[in-house]
């Protein structure tokens, strides 16, 4: 399923990993993974990427779902609300990204014991997430191959279980020229503002200059 996205700042990443289904009297049957990895530099065809480990420093993360695919029209499998213990996915910060925990309903609800089961015999690992992009800085924008380093996820909307993750590959490269373009383009009209500053700079001090030109004119003749 396409992902619906709310606005051109939003992008979706999808990776391939180890996605584990557990079970332990605390929790029932859920689901372990680390959908967001810091510090590794991802191949996204027309640039690399990292995030950096600050990035979640001040992101919202008040409602986040989880589903199948990124279907928004079906009923979460899991919910985070303001990430408390209460929450039936948890997510928790660490050095190396963002850690979760999915409890599913696999007794009550079909889709959830489906992913379960599917998750366990090794069926579906891919794991994807929706986000905004607040802050990021750019390398070599204008080589073939920049990097981008993204400092700040200002939110993450949901993230999904996906069953072919190699699939989103063209709505990710699709969003992600989005955001190269978007970056030369503000580096276009930074530059173009600052050579229209130079030129005002560069017409001031020419009329500066013939000011004195004519103040000193003005004085030969008076010495005349």
């Amino acid at each position: 399923m396409t992902p619906s996205f709310k606005n051109d700042t939003d992008e979706l990443r999808s990776f391939d990993f180890e996605l584990r289904a557990l079970e332990n009297e605390e929790n029932g049957s859920f689901l372990e993974g680390v959908p967001i990895v810091f510090e590794r530099e991802t191949d996204l065809g027309c640039y690399t990427e990292v995030i950096s480990r600050a990035a979640l420093d001040k992101c919202d993360l008040k409602d986040v779902r989880f589903l199948i695919n990124h279907n928004t029209d079906m009923t979460p499998l899991a919910r985070s609300r303001n990430n408390n213990k209460n929450s039936t996915m948890q997510m928790e910060i660490k050095d190396d990204g963002m850690h979760i925990r999915v409890n599913l309903d696999t007794e009550n609800n079909s889709d959830a014991k489906n992913l379960y089961s599917a998750v366990k015999r090794g069926d579906v690992s891919g794991m994807s997430f929706m986000f905004s992009v607040r802050g990021d800085k750019w390398d070599g924008i204008d080589t073939d191959k920049p990097k981008r380093t993204i400092t700040d996820i200002s939110r993450i909307y949901e993230v999904s279980a996906v069953t072919f993750p190699a699939y989103e590959e063209t709505s990710i490269n699709a969003r992600s020229s989005m955001a190269l373009d978007r970056a030369r383009k503000e580096l276009e009209s930074a530059r173009a503002k600052e050579e229209a500053a130079r030129e005002e700079k560069r017409k001031a001090l020419l009329t500066i200059e013939e000011r004195e030109r004519s103040l000193k004119l003005l004085e030969l003749e008076n010495l005349i």
